[in-house]
């Protein structure tokens, strides 16, 4: 299985989304949280639905859902994304809301640091566009540029059960200087591309901290054939690989025996077929050589067992023959242009 198989557009595939709650993005105001608040709107899981479940104000919902509107106007929420960058493209999710669902919607963005304030410039990304029920609605952004937050308008009112904001992080090269900085970071603009089985789950792998329970992770299906399973990162920016972390937090009785990190250079332009990167990935070279793994732990590997292999853009983790990894860390400095 690749992650092109699960028929995605291209920009949610090849983007991170910024306004997960597991990065960090956050709740700033909304017009209205009757039933339902907007924290809700920024969970990675999928949106649930519990039949027969009500709370003071009526019908559990997972997501945010406004009362109905009895005047003119319309509800809007502002979110602070995880990390200020680029967008590509939305996912506004309307899983289990039925018959309160908004007939529309449309999204702004800007640019304030210290926070969205009444001066504050927004820019259009969507304009308004039709939504149905219970459904995942998928919108190219209209505009290009760099944004901290983004303001989602319902129309009229209603409930949208999560919003994805796909895109790539700003990489601050003057801040990082000449800083060791974990390159495969999500925060930073690293991200998977394809790997060999994500059966419970693939998409935690490079976020912040560590995981918080066994789902929080990569972790495949018990392998019953011969060979190992693996995952390709693409790193934030080119690197001299000088530490690399695997850590097994909280995976006990299924995690990989071994693992291996092999490592390319792919220069600064992105490789967009991720068959042709899968196929060179088998001859790439080995970074950190094969290692012993134990339950539940951070294993850190220093230059003691790197192997140089000159700059690399991307990794490709290895683990024998299947199992759970809560993070994958690759550590070393931007390399500069021109670094052969």
């Amino acid at each position: 299985m690749t992650i092109d198989s699960v028929g995605l557009p291209d920009f949610a595939r090849k983007a991170i989304n910024l306004a997960s709650a597991g990065l960090g993005a956050r709740p700033v105001f909304a017009t209205d949280e009757f039933f339902a608040p907007l924290e809700r709107l920024l969970q990675d899981c999928p949106a649930v639905f519990h039949p027969g479940v009500y709370d003071e104000h009526g019908k559990w919902m997972d997501g945010w859902e406004t009362r109905r509107r009895r005047g003119p106007g319309h509800d809007h929420a502002i979110v602070a994304l995880a990390a200020t960058g680029r967008i590509a493209g939305f996912d506004v999710d309307t899983t289990h809301f039925t018959g309160n669902y908004p007939s529309a919607c449309a999204i702004d963005a800007c640019l304030a640091p210290d926070g969205p304030d009444e001066a504050t410039a927004w820019t259009e990304l969507l304009g308004m566009s039709p939504l149905g029920p219970s459904a995942h609605h998928y919108f190219a952004a209209l505009a290009d540029g760099t944004w901290s937050h983004i303001r989602l308008r319902i129309y009229p009112d209603g409930g949208v059960a999560r919003l994805r904001v796909y895109g790539t992080p700003a990489l601050d090269r003057d801040r990082i200087g000449d800083d060791v900085v974990d390159l495969a970071s999500s925060l930073l603009g690293g991200r998977i591309v394809v790997f060999s089985n994500g059966h419970y789950g693939h998409q935690r792998l490079l976020a912040p901290g560590r995981g918080i329970n066994m789902g929080d992770g990569w972790e495949t299906r018990r392998r019953r054939e011969p060979g190992n399973d693996w995952i390709i990162v693409r790193l934030a920016a080119r690197t001299s690989i000088e530490r690399i972390i695997v850590d097994t937090a909280h995976f006990k009785g299924n995690y990989p025996d071994a693992c291996s990190v092999q490592a390319a250079d792919h220069g600064e332009t992105d490789c967009t077929v991720d068959a042709a990167l899968t196929a060179s990935s088998l001859y790439w070279r080995d970074v950190l050589p094969r290692q012993k793994l134990s339950a539940d732990s951070i294993h850190e590997y220093g230059p003691d067992l790197i192997e140089e292999v000159g700059c690399a853009t991307h990794v490709r983790l290895n683990i024998y023959p299947d199992g759970g990894v809560s993070r994958l860390r690759v550590f070393g400095r931007i390399a500069r242009a021109g670094t052969p």
